[in-house]
């Protein structure tokens, strides 16, 4: 099986910039596939921090008296209109042919 590196680049221009740079061609729905690399792109940020309230009903109003918020286990979010690209690059993260993960977001 030939391995992939999976770049993951922060929105769609950077990612065909990349692969036409690396001579990458095969465009896919989500990615753009050849030569032993996978580029992928985020739209901006996929996965937020959950809101207060999905941490109690006690958080659902906020006051003084909740503060601070600290819970054991961080929840996230992934925006309904991100949902699909969300989806891809997960599939495309834990495929067997992937062999490591290059982060090319921003620093933000």
């Amino acid at each position: 099986m030939t391995s992939h590196r999976l770049v993951i680049a922060e929105k769609p221009s950077v990612a065909a910039s990349i692969a036409a740079a690396l001579g990458v061609k095969e465009k896919k729905d989500g990615y753009i596939e050849g030569g032993g690399y996978l580029i992928s792109w985020c739209v901006g940020h996929l996965v937020e921090l959950a809101d207060a309230a999905a941490y109690g009903e006690q958080y659902k109003k906020w006051s003084y008296e909740s503060l601070p918020i600290l819970p054991e286990e961080w929840q996230y979010t992934v925006a309904a209109d991100k949902g699909k690209q969300f989806k891809t690059l997960k599939e495309l993260m834990h495929r067997a042919d992937v062999s490591e993960v290059v982060n090319a977001c921003d620093v933000g």
